[in-house]
């Protein structure tokens, strides 16, 4: 089976987003003061070829955690659905 994943990656709440923190000043310029605290990570989306959904999310959980998110200053969550 051909199952999507859809990973989203974000940096660390205990850590600095300086890409985000620029954003969040930028607002108050655009006259949109009320859009505060913006932290900004990356979205990835996937097909991964699997016999079952387990499989499919091991497969999916090894690639984030060997190359596509650094754990050291990143986290990450996904969904996983059967492709149609």
């Amino acid at each position: 089976m051909i199952y999507k994943a859809e990973i989203d990656i974000m940096p660390l709440k205990a850590l600095l987003d300086p890409q985000g923190k620029a954003v969040s000043m930028s607002m108050k310029n655009i006259g949109l003061p009320e859009i505060t605290q913006v932290r900004i990570g990356k979205h990835i989306s996937l097909k991964v070829e699997a016999a079952n959904k387990q499989e499919a999310h091991k497969k999916v959980e090894e690639a984030c955690n060997k190359l596509l998110a650094n754990q050291i200053m990143e986290s990450y969550s996904f969904t996983l659905e059967a492709e149609k």
